[in-house]
């Protein structure tokens, strides 16, 4: 599409906006303003660097696929990051597991990483204006083969895991210190039994009291913000997770913790975005780790769906987005890595702006007045309006491929970079 139709579109959609009050330049603004935390375990299938042969095991969580291309170092995971980067609009974040050390080839078990270990990565991301986000990883480890970590019955291995999760608050310090942005450092265990459990208070006690360490050294907020996420279950933990919604819910709000809402961690007709608006009223703010379950925690690429919509209206009505971080979770390995990164991000600042584009003030009264009628109506209209032409002028502003063209340079990624790694 030529740029002169595509503005002339966005012309077209900015009056039709604003005959309902809606000002598409500001809600482009805070569009702009908003940074989504990209997952870096889309790229290389959840492995990570520790080991020549590191994949992800145990955890109750699993990849599925063979597509060509998976990033097998840090720099073609950096690589494969930095184009991806190049198909969205905006300035975002990267999330990072503690497996993507660089350990220059040495093994550094998991209790003895230190801030030097990311300095790559953190000297990365300043170049390329990135913040960074952090998460202890309490799986694919030996220590973790027994099903629990922070609430194993041997406290030799919870001190383990407890060093572990105090070293990563200190890499996600020096992160947000080195960066100038806080760094969110979520901690999720993936601990709980196959089958139906006698005991289910006892781990429960044994996993405050591991956090309850882990959390003990007060750090600058100004460089990190702690945050705790639960689970439903996993495969290998279908009956009991010692962490689950309840606990952290709990937790959080006692603690003064961010809470983790995953989209995939819940009963399958249960969402997130109803959950928002009542912990933001506890917690000092909230994590979303956004996904796109399939009958289960399936972590499916993000697409532009009723939930993905719910959870952006529900981002954007809340007028807390300084207490709300979006991050993505979810790893396909079944189709082109760097494509199932654009798809869902691109799908996650489209549902941001669609909220945006909501003249959220006219609805409120409408309901406030008991006017459902018109609220339905205006609800229903709005599903109709011209939404992708202020998401095509978005992406000409931030020189960004738009439609279909994003593609193209995918593939010819895919052809003169990650085929090659085969």
């Amino acid at each position: 599409m030529k740029s002169v139709s595509i503005t002339q579109a966005y012309n077209h959609a900015k009056e039709v906006y604003a005959s309902l009050g809606v000002d598409t330049e500001e809600a482009l603004k805070v569009l702009k303003k908003i940074h989504v935390s990209i997952h870096c375990w889309q790229g290389d299938d959840v492995g990570g660097f520790e080991r020549p042969d590191a994949q992800l095991s145990g955890g109750g969580i699993q990849t599925t696929g063979n597509y060509p291309g998976k990033a097998r170092t840090i720099d073609e995971l950096r690589s494969d990051i930095e184009k991806t980067l190049s198909l969205i609009p905006g300035h975002h974040r990267l999330n990072l597991h503690a497996c993507y050390l660089d350990n220059g080839g040495t093994f550094v078990d998991r209790n003895e990483i230190e801030p030097k270990h990311f300095q790559c990565w953190i000297d990365w991301a300043k170049a390329n204006h990135l913040g960074l986000d952090f998460n202890p990883t309490f799986f694919s480890h030996p220590k973790a083969d027994g099903g629990f970590t922070l609430s194993h019955p041997s406290k030799g291995i919870r001190d383990f895991w407890i060093e572990h999760g105090i070293a990563c608050r200190k890499i996600g310090a020096d992160m947000g210190r080195q960066l100038g942005t806080p760094t969110v450092t979520n901690v999720w265990v993936p601990d709980g039994f196959k089958d139906t459990p006698v005991d289910r208070k006892g781990p429960r006690e044994l996993l405050v009291d591991s956090l309850d360490k882990i959390f003990a050294e007060e750090l600058d907020p100004r460089f990190l913000l702690d945050s705790v996420e639960s689970k439903l279950f996993g495969i290998g933990v279908e009956s009991y997770t010692v962490g689950s919604h309840e606990f952290y819910l709990g937790y959080a709000a006692t603690r003064r913790k961010l809470l983790c809402l995953d989209a995939g961690h819940f009963h399958p007709t249960e969402t997130i975005s109803d959950k928002i608006s009542s912990v933001l009223l506890f917690c000092p703010g909230l994590l979303l780790h956004v996904s796109r379950p399939v009958r289960w925690d399936s972590d499916h690429v993000v697409t532009l769906d009723d939930e993905l919509k719910a959870i952006a209206r529900e981002v954007i009505r809340s007028n807390q987005r300084d207490k709300i971080h979006i991050g993505l979770d979810y790893f396909d390995a079944s189709i082109n890595r760097v494509a199932a990164w654009a798809i869902g991000t691109r799908n996650m600042l489209k549902a941001l702006l669609i909220a945006l584009l909501e003249p959220t003030d006219t609805l409120r009264n409408l309901e406030q007045e008991a006017d459902y009628t018109g609220r339905l109506v205006l609800q229903e209209e709005l599903k109709s309006l011209p939404w992708s032409a202020v998401w095509d002028y978005y992406c000409q502003i931030c020189d960004i491929p738009l439609g279909m063209a994003w593609l193209e340079q995918v593939t010819k990624y895919e052809n003169e970079v990650l085929r090659k790694r085969e």
